[in-house]
């Protein structure tokens, strides 16, 4: 974004040409060729909105001015664009105003180019339902490797998710950068299949008021960008604070994330590697890495090393990274193309009580042209067209329905302070103190612990890995390489990733766009 930026200044470049340019981009390789199925729609005022930008150039006050912008389609726009969370009960609704993330991207003068596809109400409806796909918009495919089984078209690698279309449409070149949630891997995962640097910013960084819920203790939306110092730019405009959404009165954050990102960032750092040769058992986090993965992961610690980190091997505290006592309860998977039909699935109780008091919220404030109000108007809307709509079924769906919906119950109370008192004091802030670091994780594999305990990650590509997917060779595709933190700590992982990132220089573009 930078680079386009500059170009704006120097007059190379228009705002309308750029959209115009991404527009033909996305015919080619989305809509077309490889047909990604990254972008969910468009939005149909994208070339008018940058026509009124041309003569505007990138300042302090609107950074982005000019700049295209996908905003995953569980985030609210109050224009002609859908908000459906890729859902067929939510086709055609729309939202009564932006959501705050997306006034502060049009003030910041962004250009909003459309939604982007997802996993469908972001993995929360159905189990083992594919990254990547939504009954609406179908199955979202990863730009490095987009060949589908022959069988039920599951990809070959997967795109990642649940922010899937938004991570693949950077990727591909299809927009200047995008926006994606996450309640737990939703970012860094499809970040780290598709060779991206996001930001899970600690949660109340950025407002999560206007965006489709699955756990508002969780949730959070960040920027998915092809290098740190935009990821830095867009996290300048999204972190402010928000009357709607009283979780953002507490953020700290520094004048400017850009500030600082230099080479020099990682000399004398405390790196913590959750993986102890001395602790061979409690190793869930690179323990159970492929020979290619652990090699990828051994080079990036080697070039921390060369950078002036000290490694720290320490294994997670596994009362930590393991669920406390009475956090997860079980739900009975009939998934229809489930390999594990029939057996119970341990889920996290936060995640299904939380989902049904959350999203009808959102139903009744925020969504208007639909008719549907209420978890259980999309059950009933699913079961009425069930040959459409419920493909991979919708057990979470109907687990959460059967929870009161206002959060009184004690188990979710117990389990909700239970999960804080494992990820959070046992996990993360034991690791952490104990060894005054910040953890490196392979991958989005430490992606659960940080989510539970609320705390921020930074992803930056760290090489390709290949593999076999049901006796299929896949083509070689992403692993990033995860920084986590304490609570407010993004500046200093940024500087960590942009270390990391412009001495390790990893990201290669998808081959075939």
């Amino acid at each position: 974004m930078s680079d386009i930026a500059h170009a704006f200044t120097s007059g190379h470049v228009t705002a309308t040409a750029l959209v115009r340019g991404y527009l033909t981009r996305i015919e080619a390789y989305d809509l077309d060729g490889p047909k990604l199925n990254a972008v969910r729609a468009l939005n149909p005022d994208a070339l008018a909105i940058a026509g009124k930008l041309d003569r505007m150039k990138p300042s302090a006050k609107q950074p982005l001015a000019g700049i295209p912008i996908l905003v995953k389609d569980n985030i609210a726009t109050g224009d002609k664009q859908p908000t459906t969370a890729g859902s067929l009960a939510l086709e055609g609704a729309r939202a009564r105003d932006d959501a705050t993330l997306v006034k502060l991207l049009r003030n910041a003068g962004a250009v909003i180019l459309g939604k982007a596809n997802l996993t469908e109400f972001s993995n929360m409806l159905a189990i083992d339902m594919p990254s990547g796909y939504s009954s609406l918009g179908g199955q979202v495919k990863n730009p490095y490797a987009p060949a589908l089984m022959d069988d039920h078209g599951i990809p070959v690698v997967s795109p990642g998710g649940s922010s899937s279309g938004s991570a693949v449409a950077v990727a591909a070149g299809l927009c200047a950068a995008s926006i994606g949630t996450e309640t737990s891997g939703s970012l860094l995962h499809p970040a780290s299949l598709n060779g991206l640097v996001t930001v899970k910013p600690t949660v109340g960084l950025i407002s999560r008021a206007g965006i489709v819920p699955v756990a508002h203790s969780l949730d959070t939306a960040g920027p998915m960008t092809r290098n740190v110092r935009d990821a830095a730019m867009l996290l300048n405009v999204l972190a402010a604070t928000d009357p709607l959404d009283p979780g953002t009165q507490k953020q700290r954050r520094p004048a400017d994330y850009a500030d600082g990102l230099a080479i020099e960032g990682m000399r004398g750092a405390r790196i913590g590697v959750p993986s102890d040769p001395a602790d061979p058992l409690n190793d869930p986090f690179y323990g159970k890495l492929p020979a290619k993965g652990a090699e990828v992961m051994a080079e990036a610690i080697k070039v921390l090393e060369d950078l002036g980190a000290v490694i720290v091997r320490a294994s997670m505290p596994t009362a930590g990274w393991m669920s406390g006592p009475g956090t997860i309860m079980t739900v009975l998977n009939r998934n229809p193309l489930s390999a594990g039909k029939g057996n119970p699935v341990t889920q996290r109780i936060v995640f299904l009580y939380e989902l049904k008091r959350d999203l009808n919220l959102y139903l009744r404030e925020w969504a208007t042209n639909t008719a549907i109000k209420t978890i259980t108007d999309i059950v009933a809307f699913n079961d009425a067209n069930a040959d459409k709509a419920l493909r991979f079924g919708q057990d979470l769906f109907l687990a959460a329905e059967l929870t009161r919906g206002d959060l009184r119950e004690r188990e979710y109370k117990s389990a909700h302070a239970m999960d804080l008192l494992s990820a959070r004091t046992r996990g993360m802030d034991a690791y952490t103190n104990q060894h005054e670091l910040d953890a490196v994780f392979p991958g989005a594999y430490g992606a659960a612990i940080a989510a539970r305990a609320g705390y921020p990650s930074v992803m930056v590509p760290g090489g390709l890995v290949s593999g076999t997917n049901e006796g299929k060779d896949t083509p070689d595709y992403p692993l990033g390489v995860t920084f986590a933190g304490r609570p407010w700590s993004e500046h200093k992982l940024l500087r960590l990733a942009y270390a990391y990132e412009q001495a390790s220089n990893m990201r290669k573009p998808p081959p075939g766009v």
